[in-house]
């Protein structure tokens, strides 16, 4: 009896957890997009408050309207003129104080991170850490520039440690290039292997002993 019943458990957990972390979303989505309906009838007339109330109450609407902007907020910026468009507004936001420290920050994170050109988390590695001779799974982020590059020399890797089984908490190391070992395996098996605490590991195994 335990053991169908863990076998049950563990055949609809995925599914459960998949489904409520949507189901979570979409609910997130729908609060925000019902706070700015809320915001706009507070200063419509009573019969466009009307209609923004039936719209509250359609479930998913914010999802999709989220989804269309970004759709046709990524089309509008892919030409010339959008392109223009996005520089004046990034001016805009690098000129107030205070506001531009943190803008700059979030958008060179981001454009490093989601650049089709970059490096950054495509590719797995085996570092040591947090010892000599104690090894885990890491992403490479970048190489070091600038003053740090001066300091530290050439041929060292910026590297990305991930907790265990919280990813988006972490250690940025930089380590020498020849303390690394590179993994085939992809970014995706690469962080379930760190989420699964080692326990499910890439489906091909890979001989790095000639490395």
């Amino acid at each position: 009896m335990k053991k169908y019943l863990l076998t049950g458990l563990l055949a609809w957990l995925p599914l459960t957890l998949t489904i409520w972390v949507l189901l979570w979303l979409v609910g997130l989505l729908d609060a925000i997009f019902g706070g700015i309906l809320t915001g706009l009838s507070a200063f419509s007339s009573e019969s466009t408050g009307a209609v923004i109330e039936q719209l509250r109450h359609i479930p998913g609407l914010g999802v999709i309207l989220v989804f269309s902007a970004l759709l046709l907020t990524g089309a509008f910026v892919s030409n010339v003129a959008g392109r223009w468009w996005l520089q004046q507004w990034s001016k805009l936001f690098t000129n107030i104080p205070v506001f531009k420290s943190i803008y700059n920050s979030v958008k060179k994170v981001s454009d490093t991170l989601f650049s089709s050109n970059g490096n950054a988390f495509r590719t797995a590695m085996l570092v040591q850490y947090p010892r000599a001779g104690v090894w885990t799974i890491a992403f490479q982020t970048g190489t070091p520039g600038g003053e740090v590059a001066e300091h530290l020399g050439a041929d060292l890797v910026s590297v990305y440690v991930p907790t265990t089984p919280n990813p988006t908490s972490g250690f940025f190391l930089m380590l020498p290039r020849s303390e690394i070992i590179e993994l085939h395996m992809s970014v995706d098996e690469a962080l379930t292997y760190v989420i699964s605490m080692g326990s499910v590991a890439p489906s091909v195994a890979v001989d790095v002993s000639s490395k």
